[in-house]
């Protein structure tokens, strides 16, 4: 990872292998900052306790997630195993979240945003609902993630011609950041990451957790029930819990 000088260099956690920043929301947007000073690209991971497990089996995606350049934890499963391994994570550093919050620096500093990915209509959809709760916030463009990855190189130029500083990939694990590794030289934005289901949320589409959900740490059980489809998902929470006891501490 190379920050800014006056940005200090974060320690990391290994998580099953896996590296994870233990970093705060607010220090994670200066480090994100200071990735748009540096007008090159850089990828950033979203660690929850899914991805880090489809990374045990997924051999490029555990390179990407290896090399990127800032790995913030995303569930408190990360949390919870950060702790156990003695190297306290002081809170989780989400994706919608980080999401919400750059639009609203967007709002200040003009930072460029595109959004991509979710079923048709649904990133447009987002995009006009965040410039409505940060008018101001500059999304210059917003496009569906429904196409093969064959055509990878074409979607790019055209995010490309938009010139993001900050793109955001909305296809799921691992398909949103192995587009991102593929299409950086093209596209160029300064930061891209993998979003999961923000636009979802952001648009209406999907309602995020009530704060008690939140506050207990259900989001996961939320989301299951709104889409019984991610069972798939929810089935590799006992598989990190089993592969983290199991793992030295």
């Amino acid at each position: 990872m190379t920050l800014n000088a006056d940005i200090s260099r974060p320690s990391r956690v290994e998580i099953l292998g896996m590296p994870v920043d233990r970093l705060g929301m607010n220090e994670t947007l200066r480090v994100l900052e200071s990735f748009v000073a540096e007008k090159r690209p850089h990828l950033v991971v979203t660690a929850d306790a899914s991805g880090i497990v489809q990374a045990q089996d997924d051999p490029e995606f555990q390179e990407l997630f290896k090399s990127a350049d800032l790995i913030t934890p995303d569930s408190i499963g990360v949390i919870w195993a950060a702790k156990r391994k003695g190297m306290p994570i002081t809170e989780r550093v989400s994706g919608v979240d980080l999401v919400d919050r750059i639009c609203g620096l967007s709002a200040d500093k003009g930072y460029r945003i595109f959004f991509l990915g979710a079923a048709p209509g649904v990133a447009e959809l987002a995009a006009e609902k965040m410039r409505l709760k940060h008018p101001g916030c500059n999304i210059v463009g917003a496009r569906h993630g429904f196409f093969p990855a064959d055509s990878d190189a074409i979607i790019a130029q055209e995010v490309a011609e938009t010139q993001p500083d900050f793109l955001f990939v909305a296809m799921g694990i691992p398909r949103q950041e192995k587009f991102i590794k593929a299409t950086e030289g093209i596209i160029n934005a300064s930061v891209s990451m993998g979003v999961g289901g923000s636009f979802d949320v952001f648009s209406g589409k999907v309602r995020r957790a009530p704060k008690f959900f939140q506050a207990l740490h259900l989001e996961w059980l939320w989301r299951l029930l709104q889409n019984p489809k991610k069972i798939a998902k929810v089935k590799n929470l006992p598989k990190f819990v089993w592969l983290i006891l199991r793992s030295p501490r």
